[in-house]
């Protein structure tokens, strides 16, 4: 093991400065509206690239560009990376409009006293489809300004039940950002981490639902919300996640879900079939911001563990949580204080991927485990905080339809986050994981086969 030293973390240091910086002067001191989704987030890692590439001057330059092209040529960055491009083409696709469908034939179908809980169950469904929980909370926030300007429901109560939702199936789809990053960057199986997140989420969006409904039923309601829903594309997206519970091959069911929206949207005149394959471009480049910060923190966190900066932060880690519930609550905390500070839940999950894979094997804590550490941490703290996307979309929307609702009124509604940080913290103290950590035979047997040739 490299020597520890400290000073290798600087070029997140650098980062977490200008990104936190900046996204304040332009949020509060200029009056920017999202103004942290203003900064070119790749710029601001170009910048932490360059600081890592000064320090260690005993290394030289050709040599840290190798350094630097193992990490990038990394197989779970290469996979991750193929991986976003093929959920962007397919959310190209299929659209968004069954969505909609989805959430009106609901909201139709079920008494009006139920509309709340119907909201957050269909965010649930509609962001594990999607894989997104701006795209879930941009598609189904009007509809919920619709059922409580209907119904007499509190608007915040119905922002944030969509919200809530929205992280559900942000935490659990198999195409959402976060699950493949945290999936790819500990080596695990989608089904596997979905597994062990279920298991966490569920009881979570439960007792959510139960709260939901207390309240609703104790409010005075009227009016009910209809409009026009076309359930045959939903079949896609369900496609896509039955095939992801199954074990399918990632790449597959992906493959599947895009022939079969293809086939879909176009039978039923949704979309031209000139139009298809622009679509299918416009979403795979919605990926690109994604992919790059993959590819560019993939070669700071190299260049930071030549450095030996992972060795020093892992031994301040362990002064200060010891065993290996310890190690999982420091890696939640850990990807919690990135999500904080990025105000992006992925992004906060690549950053904290190299730093938890060696936790992993201190600790002895699973590959599963630590992907679902991960995603649901990050996901807490992203449903929670009051300048990330997710709110900021959600008061948008809000205020576009001529409501103002601010994010202190939408925060104590947001049930689902809170009581998903509870039930995590349940199943690392109180609930047993007899999983000890996997080692990677693949990656073992390779190293032994290039020292078995250069012998």
């Amino acid at each position: 093991m490299k020597k520890g030293n400290v000073a290798a973390l600087l070029p997140i240091g650098v980062f977490l400065v200008l990104y936190l910086g900046l996204g304040m002067l332009f949020e509060y001191g200029m009056g920017i509206s999202m103004g942290f989704y203003n900064i070119p987030i790749v710029v601001i890692f170009l910048v932490a690239l360059l600081v890592a590439c000064f320090q260690n001057r005993k290394l030289p330059f050709d040599d840290k560009l190798v350094v630097m092209g193992r990490g990038i040529g990394d197989k779970t960055i290469v996979t991750m990376i193929l991986i976003f491009m093929a959920a962007g083409v397919f959310v190209g696709t299929v659209g968004r409009d069954s969505a909609e469908s989805v959430a009106y034939l609901m909201l139709s179908i079920i008494p009006a006293e139920f509309s709340v809980a119907v909201l957050f169950v269909v965010s649930c469904f509609v962001s594990i489809s999607m894989g997104t929980s701006v795209g879930t909370i941009t598609l189904i926030t009007p509809i919920a300004v619709a059922v409580a300007a209907a119904s007499g429901f509190s608007m915040p109560l119905c922002v944030a039940s969509v919200m809530g939702g929205a992280m559900f199936g942000d935490n659990l789809s198999f195409i959402s950002d976060t699950t493949i990053a945290s999936c790819q960057g500990q080596g695990c199986q989608m089904k596997d981490k979905f597994r062990e997140n279920f298991k966490i989420a569920l009881p979570a969006a439960i007792v959510t639902l139960v709260v939901i409904l207390a309240l609703s039923l104790g409010s005075d309601i009227s009016g009910t919300v209809h409009n026009e829903c076309n359930l045959i594309e939903l079949v896609p997206y369900l496609i896509v996640l039955f095939g992801g519970i199954l074990g399918i091959n990632v790449f597959v069911v992906l493959l599947l879900g895009i022939l079969s929206g293809s086939i879909i949207v176009v039978a039923t005149g949704a979309v031209p079939a000139v139009d298809l394959l622009g679509n299918m471009g416009t979403g795979a480049s919605g990926m690109f911001e994604t992919t790059m910060v993959a590819v560019l923190v993939s070669a700071i966190c190299a260049l930071i563990r030549e450095n030996g900066g992972f060795v020093a932060l892992l031994h301040g880690i362990k002064r200060v949580f010891k065993g290996r519930k310890g190690g999982q609550l420091g890696m939640g905390l850990l990807v919690g204080a990135m999500d904080i500070a990025t105000a992006n839940n992925t992004v906060a999950i690549v950053m904290a991927n190299p730093i938890a894979h060696e936790m992993a094997e201190t600790y002895d804590i699973s590959r599963r485990k630590t992907a679902s550490i991960l995603d649901t941490f990050s996901c807490v703290f992203q449903g929670v905080i009051p300048y990330g996307a997710q709110m900021l979309v959600a008061i948008s929307a809000c205020a576009e339809l001529g409501y103002s609702v601010s994010a202190f009124q939408i925060m104590p509604f947001l049930f689902y986050p809170f009581f998903l940080l509870l039930s995590s913290l349940v199943f690392i103290f109180l609930v047993p994981d007899n999983r000890g950590y996997e080692p990677d035979h693949a990656a073992y047997e390779e190293v032994v086969e290039e020292t078995i040739e250069k012998a």
